[in-house]
């Protein structure tokens, strides 16, 4: 019972027509029985993995959920993270920008809650903070912001 991701996938040079692709997927199981038995293995998986990744401290991993509100990120977040010890994780969630953040560049509010090495970060984002949204009118910055492309370091 796998995905197949071709279904999915866009290779260089091709050209997509949205109309064209199904806006649900094929159903992977038969049942909400085996659903339910898929979910215990998967969520089993899911723990042993983080474990391991825990452990070995060399990396840190990002699920960046973006969508429209209303469009289901806490849900799939909330499904699909249930196996996940929640000490091992840390979810942020970027509706429209506090004044604090609209103080510094669009960067800022996501680089500094990015998940330390061994640990789950998950960003549940809406489509407020697009660059120059905070601006006149959605077309350009204020003359009093800062640039929302400027690098920001962080530490390893």
């Amino acid at each position: 019972m796998k995905i197949d991701c071709d279904e999915y996938r866009v290779r260089p040079g091709d050209k997509v027509k949205l109309n064209k692709w199904a806006t649900e997927g094929k159903p992977i199981c038969s049942s909400k029985e085996q659903y339910q038995e898929l979910l215990a293995e998967h969520i089993k998986e899911l723990d042993s993995l983080q474990d391991l990744h825990y452990a070995s401290g060399r990396y840190a991993l990002l699920l960046i959920f973006q969508g429209m509100d209303a469009a289901g990120k806490d849900g799939v977040i909330r499904h699909v993270m249930a196996g996940v010890n929640p000490q091992g994780c840390q979810v942020f969630s970027f509706k429209q920008p506090s004044a604090e953040e609209l103080q510094h560049d669009f960067l800022w509010r996501t680089t500094c809650r990015l998940p330390e090495r061994g640990r789950i970060g998950i960003f549940n984002r809406s489509y407020y903070e697009e660059p120059g949204r905070s601006g006149r009118g959605g077309i350009a910055p204020s003359p009093t912001s800062r640039s929302t492309c400027t690098p920001t370091a962080r530490g390893s």
